[in-house]
């Protein structure tokens, strides 16, 4: 596995059951946890096979509360509109501030009661979420595979020719490289989860660690 620029390759790797890994991450119980990792590494995909394991838990998608907001400057209304209110033991009801100059209903909804909230996307552990944090999850890829799979997703999801999804995978990348060298999440990470694993293992069933 070749990571992106900055990021160092994690190991070694080892296959592990998901239910005992769940059980480990949730031993404290975790209120709030983080799934980071780059663009296409294998974070929704992720959240969301953590979140059917929890059961009584939400996934908030960091992309949800930078929708036509901005690409990574959306740490405020991340910490105002969902973090604190849910720390705080309040029902979470937040329009994200991008939504309603663009026509976007609804708000993003967190009952107090949930016993887990899963914050997903890329910037999901940085700095400035750390004080709210229980646990963070970085989800390591092969940096050429994560493309691919992220240019094909693009494609299919948004009916982008290659050279759209390109331009399209090119400028959030402008942002995104340099946002991470410099937040470098993978070093505040208490496990690092193989998003594209060389190693052979039942995906069904396990999954591929490092750095526990």
């Amino acid at each position: 596995m070749r990571p992106g620029p900055g990021e160092p390759a994690a190991g070694p790797w080892q296959a592990e059951r998901f239910d005992v890994f769940v059980q480990s991450l949730m031993s404290p119980p975790a209120r709030i946890v983080a799934v980071d990792g780059r663009g296409a590494a294998g974070k929704s995909t992720f959240a969301e096979r953590l979140r059917a394991a929890l059961g009584d838990a939400t996934v908030v998608h960091t992309d949800d509360v930078a929708w036509w907001h901005s690409r990574f400057g959306w740490a405020e209304p991340m910490i105002d509109g969902i973090l604190t209110p849910y720390r705080q033991g309040r029902d979470v009801r937040f329009q994200p501030p991008g939504w309603a100059p663009r026509g976007r209903t609804g708000h993003l909804e967190v009952p107090a009661s949930t016993r887990t909230v899963i914050i997903e996307g890329v910037g999901a552990s940085r700095r400035e979420l750390v004080p709210f944090l229980d646990v963070s999850i970085w989800i390591q890829s092969d940096y050429a595979q994560a493309e691919e799979r992220g240019l094909r997703r693009d494609m299919d999801r948004n009916g982008f020719d290659l050279a759209e999804a390109q331009r399209q995978w090119q400028e959030w990348e402008a942002e995104e490289v340099p946002f991470l060298e410099a937040d470098r999440p993978w070093e505040r990470a208490d496990v690092i989860v193989a998003g594209t694993p060389a190693l052979d293992h039942d995906p069904a069933t396990h999954l591929v660690t490092a750095g526990r």
